[in-house]
């Protein structure tokens, strides 16, 4: 019994406290003491006992003795779990973005853990068995093998736990957000609240800030600075900012904070989940939380905001100061509107260069005004005043912001819904009636600007104007405004626009629905018959424009009709004697490029008429004589018709506001009592037209016109409704005499494109380079020398087109002082320059407005300035063309590139003396970065071209595009493999190009890739 006794002890208690000495034992006696010992057992009555003292050493014989199974199974059960193991960091590692959650990361630990132990297993296992003569059943074995089924069902309960519900997490969220924040250097009161607000945040016994203050004033923007500020991130570990605004929910602002702090809530639904959620996230964090457009009171609880983690705070910005009170902020800030001149200074920034043109300052210091110190509405509206080039936009613009009600900007919120969002948003008629007008035109058509403003005024869409010049003012300010929600877009042709088809069908679909505005529209359709009785009777606009018709209905019962658009039916000859009798409504009538040879009598009946558009009619050979019974029509297009003389019937016309003719005669030779006749026949209904605003006089004739143009320009000068005028001056004496005797052209804002020498009123080429319209555009051709009335025009020309003009050396010598408001200067053929500006003479800056300036067919200009050049001379300038100048060979002048930081387009073209296009002496005083927006450079037939750059290291920052053409001897661009980071592509050709040589290794293979090569 003692010796079971102590052979179960033995067993039981750990192997190093074991008193069996069995080093010398042999392993048969063993088994036989086992036996004996379970037998006295047995013996002595203790049958449970015994057969358990049994069982438990037969095990620990069975696991010793098969030691080497006991390794193979732990090694089978450590493969599988290691595989899992791999295979959940192979799916870690697929994002680099996400993190191993912490219930992975606990369960890789404890598999390395399992991997540590199975080592040191495996080393006391081949210690074993290169140890041979030790006994099957040694305490070292008993105790390897009892270690071996231990790691092995623990690593099969490891495998096993392998079902977490994340195997990796986002990582954590970067503590700020960057958003786009305006700078408060303009607004020091902005600025100054900014700072107060920092100081709160840093005081740890509040915890709550409250911004209060009418719309528009900053709020927004003070949030924003607020969240960029870098330093706060010393105090916090998370920065949050969201919008609230007026349609929120609890669950709109909880998925703003989750998605900002990156977690996962799949398969929470409850709010209140989501909540406790956001709280968890948040209760081990230090975090500020801006809200913004605080519309109502809300209880933070509900979102996850408990409010009492750590130094943790928040800010909110409201309109209402009750909202402050109620969600119990610690501090609260009223933010008032800006004082007068950080306003101005804010206004200026937001417009840019517009602001300082002249004329436009004064209106614009008006305007700022106008937005009564509120930050969000100089924004808005500085955005809308950065586009408008023109004064009559300013103008109306500020009598739009002096409407409104006792000044009061509550109707703010009314502009900005109009500002941001489409038609249903649109909350005036006129807009709304303007915007569903552009439907009658095709779809994609590009519509002439000019065109759909007249036709809006004499549809009278156009509400509280009284003169014809302030209703395109205010027409164009309709179509700005409609353009900036998208329902119009800009094209690429200046004067033009464009309504995308979804936008159109839109508003044809809205016209359908709508009683009053039933459109029949039928354009560019390939139509040769007209639509049936029916549809002209229920239309109350039809546009049958483009198309292929040749008939109409005899006399359609048209008496809703107010538009009608026929142009651009070429093969339509005839219309109908009575086609008109059923159309008393009509106030739009266009026949533009219709072959008509005639108007039938019953436009008689056309007594509402007020836009009549006959232009491109070549076929038409006179005016009916009872034109005069259109009493009030106001428009009157009959440029490039067959009329060879003047129809004198137009001077009944009594009420026309815009006359637009064209005058031609059929003999070139007609005598000199032929000529004055008809000059007697233009004066004559001029002088009658005392109404007129408009007016656009073209000649198409040298012979007959210098003597005609004498006498009507008396005619002309003596209109003193006129407000804009298109008139060719054959002769400097004829423009002096209107402008001296003219008392409308003393009126500002007079708009004016005259033509003043021995030139055609063809295309112009520079005004096809604005993209927007101007009020002054001069071309003066063939003139000698320099004359007053040049000059005095010059002072309000915004583009100058100066064209084979002789005995002049300089364009500084019509005075730069003249010349303030160029923004476009084009000289062609003026062969007795050498220069274009002298600066000997001159101390201040000149032409600060101009922007491009193209010099062609200069055959003896030697450069561009000549002497030295003051700050701020040319400093706006953005392209630069030369073409055909034989005698150019440098193009900068020493110190004229520093001014040029904002020259966006270069363009040499057949200039055969030019071998270097900048000098290293142009340039001391510049950093690398010369020409820092230059974006284009185009090289063509220089044929003496050796370099672009001759110097050191430029950076070309902004360059995009380079385009090199017959340049033989240019054999290395001033490329690195560093510089110009911008280069899109390098047009050229391919032989060229293969014979380049480079500085260093490299190059060619980098700028390869974007080469085009010319066929």
């Amino acid at each position: 019994m003692n010796m079971v006794a102590n052979v179960i002890s033995n067993f039981t208690l750990p192997l190093s406290q074991s008193k069996v000495k069995t080093d010398n034992l042999d392993g048969c006696l063993i088994n036989s003491g086992m036996m004996e010992a379970a037998i006295n057992i047995v013996v002595s009555g203790a049958l449970d006992k015994g057969k358990a003292a049994i069982e438990y050493v037969l095990g620990q014989a069975n696991m010793a003795r098969n030691m080497d199974s006991n390794y193979e199974k732990l090694t089978r059960v450590l493969e599988k779990l290691y595989a899992k193991r791999d295979d959940i960091q192979t799916e870690i590692q697929k994002d680099l973005k996400k993190t191993t959650s912490k219930e992975c990361k606990h369960w890789i630990k404890r598999v390395k853990e399992v991997e540590r132990k199975a080592v040191e297993l495996e080393s006391q296992y081949k210690k074993e068995k290169r140890n041979s003569s030790r006994l099957s059943f040694s305490p070292q074995r008993l105790k390897l093998a009892a270690d071996m089924m231990g790691l092995q069902e623990e690593a099969q309960k490891l495998g096993s736990e392998c079902k977490f519900e994340r195997v990796a997490v986002q990582g954590s969220p970067d503590p700020l957000w960057v958003v786009y924040a305006a700078k408060l250097e303009n607004t020091p009161s902005l600025q100054e609240i900014v700072q107060e607000i920092l100081g709160y945040l840093r005081d740890e016994s509040i915890r709550k800030i409250g911004l209060w203050g009418m719309v528009g004033t900053g709020k927004t923007t003070i949030l924003q600075n607020i969240n960029n500020n870098q330093e706060l991130l010393k105090i916090f570990n998370i920065i949050m900012m969201v919008t609230v605004s007026r349609d929120w929910s609890v669950e709109n602002v909880q998925q703003a904070i989750v998605q900002r702090l990156g977690l996962n809530v799949q398969g929470i639904t409850s709010v209140q989940g989501i909540a406790q959620r956001i709280s968890e996230e948040l209760k081990e964090k230090n975090y500020l939380l801006l809200l913004d457009e605080v519309w109502e009171v809300f209880d933070l609880h509900s979102v996850g905001i408990y409010g009492n983690e750590g130094n943790s705070k928040i800010v909110l910005a409201t309109r209402y100061h009750d909202v402050c009170h109620d969600m119990e902020t610690d501090e609260e800030i009223n933010v008032k509107p800006l004082p007068d001149h950080e306003a101005w200074n804010l206004f200026r920034e937001k417009v840019g260069r517009n602001v300082d043109r002249p004329g436009i300052k004064p209106l614009a210091q008006l305007v700022a005004k106008a937005c009564a110190g509120l930050p969000l509405l100089i924004d808005r509206v500085a955005k809308t005043f950065r586009k408008k080039n023109d004064t009559y936009l300013w103008r109306d613009g500020l009598e739009n912001l002096k409407q409104w009600p006792g000044g009061r900007i509550s109707e703010m919120d009314k502009i900005l819904n109009f500002l941001r969002f489409c038609y249903d948003d649109l909350k005036s008629n006129d807009r709304k009636s303007c915007f569903l007008y552009g439907a009658l035109y095709p779809e994609g058509y590009e519509i002439y600007i000019d065109h759909l403003v007249e036709c809006w005024r004499a549809e009278g869409l156009i509400d509280f104007v009284s003169s014809f010049t302030m209703a395109r003012s205010r027409g164009l300010t309709i179509l700005e405004d409609l353009t900036d929600v998208s329902l119009f877009e800009k094209s690429q042709k200046v004067g033009y626009i464009k309504m995308n088809k979804i936008i159109r069908d839109m508003a044809l679909k809205i016209s359908e629905e709508n009683e009053d505005t039933n459109f029949l529209v039928r354009a560019s359709e390939e139509l040769e018959l007209p639509p049936s009785e029916e549809e002209w009777r229920l239309a109350t606009r039809i546009s049958l424009m483009n198309n292929r018709l040749q008939i109409l209905p005899d006399s359609p019962n048209c008496n809703k009709l107010s538009t009608l658009f026929l142009q651009g039916n070429s093969g339509l000859i005839t219309i109908p004697n009575l086609f008109f009798k059923s159309m008393g409504s009509l106030r739009v009538l266009n026949l533009h490029d219709t072959g008509i040879f005639s108007m039938p009598t019953s436009i008689s009946f056309l007594t509402s008429l007020r836009g009549l558009y006959l232009n491109g009619c070549i076929q038409l050979m006179d005016l009916p004589l009872n034109i005069e019974a259109l009493k009030h029509l106001e428009i009157l297009d009959i440029r490039q018709v067959g009329i060879s003389d003047f129809p004198v019937q137009i001077g009944k016309l009594v009420n026309l506001k815009c006359l637009r003719v064209s005058l031609h005669c059929s003999n070139m030779h007609c005598i000199n009592r032929e000529q004055d006749r008809r000059a007697q026949a233009i004066c004559g209904v001029i002088s009658r037209l005392t109404s007129l605003e408009e007016l656009s006089i073209e000649a198409d004739s040298f012979k007959w016109w210098p003597k005609a143009a004498k006498a009507v320009t008396l005619k002309v000068s003596n209109l003193t409704c006129l407000s804009s005028l298109r008139f060719w001056f054959p002769t400097v004496e004829c423009l002096s005499a209107f402008i001296s005797n003219s008392l409308s052209w003393k009126v500002c804002g007079f708009q004016f494109q005259f033509f003043v020498g021995n030139t055609r009123q063809t295309q112009y080429q520079i005004l096809s380079t604005f993209k927007y319209r101007i009020d002054g555009y001069l071309s003066y051709s063939s003139g000698n020398g320099v004359n007053h009335a040049i000059k005095e025009v010059l002072r309000r020309t915004e583009a100058f087109e100066l064209i084979g003009l002789k005995g002049v050396s300089r364009l500084s010598d019509f005075g730069m002082e003249n010349m303030e408001t160029v923004q476009a200067c084009l000289i062609e053929g003026c062969n007795d320059m050498t220069t274009i500006i002298s600066g000997y003479s001159i101390s201040d800056n000149v032409l600060p407005h101009l922007s491009k300036l193209y010099l062609f067919n200069m055959l003896n200009l030697a450069s561009i300035w000549e002497g030295p050049i003051g700050f701020g001379s040319l400093s706006k300038l953005t392209s630069l063309a030369f073409k055909n100048c034989p005698m150019l060979k440098r193009i900068f002048s020493e110190g004229m590139i520093q001014q040029l930081r904002f020259l966006h387009h270069l363009k040499v073209e057949d200039c055969s003396e030019i071998e270097v296009l900048m000098m290293k002496f142009e340039c001391d005083m510049l950093d690398s970065d010369v020409l820092p927006r230059l974006k284009t450079l185009t090289l063509s037939d220089l044929p003496k071209l050796k370099t672009i750059w001759a110097g050191g290291y430029l950076e070309w920052p902004a360059l995009e595009n380079l385009e090199v053409c017959n340049c033989e001897l240019l054999q290395m661009l001033p490329f690195t493999k560093n510089n110009a980071i911008c280069l899109r592509s390098i047009q050229g050709e391919e032989a060229w190009w293969r014979a380049l040589t480079w500085e260093e290794d490299g190059i060619r293979e980098r700028l390869e890739h974007i080469c085009i090569f010319k066929r």
